[in-house]
């Protein structure tokens, strides 16, 4: 389908001449607020995806983001309180997984609607295997994939590595999302079903939206596998050892999370 019957559809949405269901906000939102996302669907709908809706046409996909908390821009301390709360942990304990796996800026975007990510060819492959997915023929149509992110093609770390995730979603979109690392806190799309997403493309559309959205993924999957503990009793070897594998030692993950929370803890 051509882009522009696409902008069109998204356009006459936006502007009421679509009508669609609707669920939250007293005033269309504005497109500035709209966020595009592609999903490999074959026919024409209006449909629902956690709180967020999406067109779909002809195998392009666009969420409508019609959240009335128009979950937005950085994370504020309130953000960090109310989910410290719920959860049962420290402000500071929350934020020195941030400052490692995100650095100092904590920032879970790189771009509008653009998550920080890290794509894995390692990961992908393994992927792939697993989903059965025949690699080896996209060596050469899809060689961006193959390759380190290309700063200088691409203008960025980021943008090289948002080129890679395209290029694999293009071939296959529940391994290429599996095969990326997403957002502040670099939780990899393979433990989709643990952050509580209902689906794959929720999984991402959420970590697409905002850094409240990643934080509350995180907060659902140290639940879910059995990290909160440890993060509430600040034991960062068994801490590390889940969140970033068995070789986290190695990299010195448990001594970087402990300096990083004495850190926060002395400055709140």
């Amino acid at each position: 389908m051509k882009k522009n019957y696409l902008i069109l559809i998204l356009t006459l949405i936006l502007t009421g001449c679509i009508s669609h269901h609707s669920h939250a906000t007293a005033k269309t939102p504005k497109a500035a607020d709209t966020i595009a996302t592609y999903l490999p669907i074959d026919h024409l709908a209006v449909e629902r995806a956690g709180s967020a809706e999406f067109v779909v046409a002809d195998g392009d996909t666009v969420f409508l983001y019609q959240d009335p908390l128009k979950r937005h821009g950085p994370l504020t301390e309130q953000d960090y309180q109310e989910v410290a709360r719920e959860l049962g942990v420290e402000v500071a304990a929350i934020k020195a997984v941030v400052d490692i796996e995100a650095g100092a800026g904590h920032k879970g975007f790189w771009k509008e609607g653009k998550p920080l990510i890290n794509f894995d060819l390692t990961m992908f492959r393994q992927m792939a295997a697993r989903n059965k997915i025949n690699l080896s023929k996209y060596t050469g149509s899809h060689s961006v994939i193959f390759s380190r992110p290309n700063v200088k093609k691409y203008g960025s770390q980021q943008a090289g590595q948002q080129a890679r995730l395209d290029a694999a979603m293009e071939i296959d979109y529940l391994t290429a999302m599996q095969g990326t690392f997403w957002g502040m806190f670099q939780i990899g799309g393979f433990n989709w079903k643990r952050c509580g997403a209902s689906s794959p493309e929720e999984f991402v559309m959420l970590m697409s939206r905002s850094e409240r959205d990643q934080l509350e993924l995180f907060a659902e999957f140290i639940t879910q596998a059995g990290l909160l503990k440890h993060l509430k009793n600040k034991n960062w070897s068994a801490f590390a050892r889940g969140y970033n594998g068995p070789s986290y030692a190695s990299r010195g993950y448990h001594t970087r999370l402990a300096n990083a929370y004495a850190k926060h803890k002395k400055n709140s």
